[in-house]
């Protein structure tokens, strides 16, 4: 949702590609494809995550984004195997391959550019990130998400110690770090975390019709709403004040808030266009 006129490249749908971008008017979905390693992150999906994001959030005419996984998982976390995320020998060296994945959800938390999760199978590690930063996250019944980090001796890391006690309530979060225990998703919507709970058959079309309305709604308000109450959780009460004037006065002259007021004065349905 940034400034670039340039048209969108081409979708690649081939099937050997880690990240596969399928385009559905103006919603973009983007699909992990690693099914043999259960959609878990190695370097080189990481990156195509990172540039797919920034790319989405540049381009006028994505207004959605669907993430999503291929196969019967949706994400198992970091590919212990990979170089990203192996094991280094020295506190450094465990330190440096942390850096692009937190760089990779502070994107995924800064987007203006909405994003829905379509979530089945298993989650694990960073892989509740992935999911539980969208904007509206869409479960099917029997997933099963299982966190991870202290079952394998580690710290949470990645930027998870800041992200999700943001999404999470305290001490449920406490259970399932400090426990280690699998929870369901019908755990996660009680716990308010998940928007739709829904069969596993019915998980994307679910998700894709969310991400319809949203496409179809003034973008650039979406976009701002969602930076104003991300950004609340971390400033101060006189910062958002003060973001909150900004954002309605850069808003105040574009074409869907035009549209939203004369929709509004003549008695029929906005027609935004993401402009």
């Amino acid at each position: 949702m940034g400034t670039s006129v340039e048209e969108p490249p081409p979708v690649d749908a081939s099937r050997d590609r880690v990240l596969r971008a399928e385009r559905a008017g103006a919603v973009l979905r983007l699909r992990l494809n690693r099914p043999g390693s259960r959609n878990m992150i190695d370097e080189e999906l990481l990156e195509a995550l990172q540039n797919s994001l920034t790319g989405a959030d540049r381009d006028p005419s994505v207004r959605c984004v669907v993430l999503a996984g291929s196969a019967r998982d949706f994400c198992l976390g970091a590919d212990l195997a990979s170089s990203a995320a192996g094991a280094p020998a020295t506190p450094l060296e465990y330190r440096q391959p942390l850096v692009p994945y937190q760089e990779l959800f502070k994107t995924l938390w800064e987007l203006e550019t909405p994003v829905v999760s379509a979530v089945r199978g298993r989650v694990a590690g960073i892989g509740w990130m992935l999911a539980l930063l969208a904007d509206l996250v869409v479960a099917a019944e029997d997933g099963r998400w299982t966190h991870a980090f202290l079952r394998r001796g580690m710290a949470p890391h990645a930027g998870d110690p800041f992200f999700l006690p943001r999404v999470l309530p305290f001490h449920a979060l406490n259970e399932i770090a400090l426990l280690g225990d699998t929870v369901t998703s019908s755990d996660l919507y009680r716990w308010g975390a998940v928007n739709r709970l829904v069969p596993a058959e019915s998980v994307e079309t679910v998700a894709d019709d969310l991400a319809a309305r949203l496409a179809a709604g003034p973008t650039l308000s979406v976009g701002q709403a969602r930076r104003l109450y991300r950004r609340s959780s971390v400033c101060d009460m006189a910062t958002a004040f003060a973001e909150e004037r900004a954002a309605i006065a850069m808003l105040s002259q574009t074409r869907d808030r035009v549209e939203g007021v004369a929709s509004l004065l003549e008695g029929r349905r906005a027609d935004f266009s993401g402009s």
